[in-house]
């Protein structure tokens, strides 16, 4: 454990706070910091698990001769822990299922203990991957969420792996000081096992372990976010010169294209927090999202809405701060939270599900306001008026875009790009008749009427034409003129609380000035 975690703990368990609870993945770092604090602070340390009961810490897994079977049943253990009066720390493994909510005898007695202990020298940490507490209990047990390893713990584990092969012939060692540095900031995320495990998988597969498995790395990481079930590794297979107008965001993105880098921190710049991005469907605010994942090359990340929201109740606040967590792990990169609308719209005191949703929207909003991170949030929004007014406040987003339906020039060049991506030149079409006639289409609308257009002319076996794009859109109805009222209503309430996505800041300078009239 780094000394931020070990002092913390130390001074927690100096001050006789009863009950801890630290969330990780990692119990042998946690056990070993324990054992090194009950060293400092002459006190024994044991752990319990469901399948050994009370044994001394560092017990051997595989040594049966040390399992403690009277003890293996939870309230007999915690019994146990009441009647030993020797100092110590009793560590309890993988104690979350036990916590269930309508276990009333293990939180009664849990509240019992958090009393006793509070008169003794002995201290009870509960360990486990996640956060599942009773509210029974939120008084009496305090939270440490365990950080995984530092820079300098991940460059102690790869200094030991090369010095234990470092003699073995078959195994070549060619990390340069700058490349030493490159492995360890892409392992930055990962726990000290999946490090380890990346490290002598490069070493088996390669038989060296060279600047260039940092690649390797990076597959640890997807695998990581896979497994989460609660975010997807989405490639950036956008590139920014495929979104058509939107130039004033464009450019916002851009010149925040080198925040990420130390050059920047030193010219004293914060990481960009993040943008809000509102506007009719089908106009390209996903596309900007997978389009600044590639413009900037970090990972994008889409956050998964539906899964966050789990039915099991108290998962769902724990599934929002997994997700904070990996993406942190993960950062620099692009968090894409995709219809932010649909996650917390319409939250009020109303709400039929105790107040989860209203949780797990503070911890995000907290999250946002607080972070340090290089974790750049791309939300999107259709309808603005169900978002909880606490997601607009200044300081939540860097800013807050509106992307309006593509005008004359923006048309043009959406039908240009697509016409372009499925190889045909085009200056052989009238882009400008092409963006009369989609007047009101969306740029996903331009798109399928192209689609539906060489599909006409594949089946006619004759090549593509302006006429066959026009009948393709004459035929279709857009979301301008099936939603003209909503659309109406979402541009007045954007006209004075947004910026608009496709006004350069050289358009605006360039319009005339205010007459005024001087006495």
């Amino acid at each position: 454990m780094d000394d931020h975690h070990d002092k913390q703990i130390e001074i927690l368990v100096r001050a006789r706070y009863p009950i801890l609870y630290i969330v990780s993945w990692e119990e042998p770092r946690v056990i070993d910091s324990l054992i090194d604090i009950g060293h400092r602070t002459s006190k024994s340390v044991f752990e319990w698990s469901c399948s050994s009961g009370i044994v001394p810490a560092g017990t051997p897994v595989d040594s049966k001769k040390n399992i403690n079977a009277k003890t293996k049943d939870p309230l007999m253990a915690l019994n146990e822990v009441v009647e030993q009066v020797e100092p110590a720390i009793y560590v309890f493994k993988d104690f979350h299922p036990f916590l269930a909510k309508n276990n009333f005898a293990i939180i009664r007695k849990l509240r019992d203990i958090s009393q006793i202990l509070k008169s003794s020298y002995k201290t009870l940490v509960l360990t486990s991957p996640f956060l599942d507490l009773p509210r029974e209990l939120e008084k009496d047990i305090t939270i440490i969420d365990y950080k995984l390893p530092t820079f300098d713990e991940l460059g102690v584990l790869l200094d030991r792996i090369i010095d234990e092969v470092k003699d073995n012939p078959k195994i070549t060692i060619d990390i340069d000081p700058g490349g030493r540095e490159e492995i360890l900031k892409a392992a930055l995320g990962l726990t000290l096992s999946e490090a380890e495990n990346v490290f002598a998988r490069a070493l088996i597969s390669g038989g060296k372990l060279c600047n260039d498995d940092v690649a390797a790395i990076f597959v640890e990481k997807r695998q990581i976010i896979r497994k989460s079930g609660l975010l997807d590794y989405c490639e950036p297979d956008v590139a920014f010169a495929q979104v058509g107008g939107l130039d004033s965001l464009k450019d916002w993105l851009v010149k925040r294209k080198l925040a990420f880098t130390d050059k920047a921190k030193k010219f004293g710049l914060p990481p960009p927090s993040g943008v809000l991005m509102i506007g009719v469907q089908g106009c390209g605010k996903s596309m900007c999202a997978k389009a600044v994942s590639a413009l900037w090359q970090v990972p994008l990340l889409r956050m998964d809405v539906g899964q966050i929201f789990s039915a099991l109740v108290g998962s769902s606040e724990e599934n929002i701060r997994r997700c904070i967590s990996i993406a942190e792990s993960i950062a620099p990169c692009v968090l894409w939270v995709d219809e932010i609308d649909k996650a917390f719209g319409a939250i009020s005191g109303s709400s039929t599900d105790s107040g989860t949703s209203q949780r797990v929207l503070g911890t995000f909003l907290t999250w946002l306001a607080e972070k340090l991170s290089s974790v750049f949030v791309v939300a999107t929004a259709n309808n603005i008026h169900v978002l909880p007014p606490e997601l607009l406040r200044k300081g939540r987003f860097d800013d807050i875009f509106f992307i309006d339906l593509p005008d004359q020039k923006e048309r043009e060049s959406i039908f240009g790009i697509h016409l372009r991506l499925r190889k045909r030149k085009k200056e052989k079409f009238d882009l400008e008749k092409l963006a009369r006639a989609g007047k009101g289409f969306s740029g996903a609308e331009i798109e399928q009427a192209i689609v539906a257009a060489l599909f006409d002319a594949f089946y006619q076996k004759r090549d593509l034409t302006d006429d066959d794009i026009i009948k393709a859109i004459s035929e279709t109805v857009p979301l301008s003129k099936t939603m003209e009222e909503e659309i109406r209503t979402l541009r007045e309430w954007c006209s004075t609380r947004t910026r608009h996505a496709s006004v350069t800041a050289e358009e605006i300078a360039a319009k005339p000035g205010r007459k005024l009239e001087f006495t």
